[in-house]
């Protein structure tokens, strides 16, 4: 009986060491994130106000791989893809730079939303379609600068 509560007493104290072993899905976003590191990626959590109007599930939390822009007067867009292929503004209206639209249907359908600024161009991404579409996302950004 002693050896029984010997047992028990272990896995009781062992248990939370188990909490503290990433899940597969934690494994493959650091693999993601580590190779967009090697590529020249920067990557951070970003916290999002998605807009009202944006009917998918996304998470509060959202990965953002970026770029740093050269100086100069680049133009400022932000865009949100609502379905695989299909980019709007924050008007709800569709991207209509061609050019732009043909690099915007090249990125992963788990990408959530694009956004040049003065100082970066960003893509924030679900990061589900792995390692294989950090390609896109690095072509979009280099396009992007």
């Amino acid at each position: 009986m002693n050896l029984w509560w010997m047992l028990f007493l272990l896995a009781a104290l062992l248990s939370p060491l188990a909490w503290l072993v990433p899940s597969r899905a934690q494994l493959g976003a650091m693999d993601v994130r580590m190779q967009a590191r090697r590529l020249g990626l920067s990557m951070q959590l970003s916290g999002q106000d998605w807009p009202h109007w944006f009917e998918r599930t996304v998470p509060r939390s959202c990965a953002q791989y970026f770029l740093l822009r050269k100086a100069g007067n680049l133009p400022q867009w932000c865009y949100w893809q609502v379905e695989p292929g299909t980019w709007l503004d924050k008007w709800r209206e569709p991207c209509a730079d061609g050019d732009l639209l043909e690099h915007l249907r090249r990125l992963p359908p788990d990408a959530y939303k694009v956004e040049a600024g003065v100082q970066l161009v960003s893509v924030y991404w679900g990061e589900k379609g792995g390692v294989q579409d950090l390609p896109q996302i690095l072509d979009f950004l280099r396009q992007g600068v």
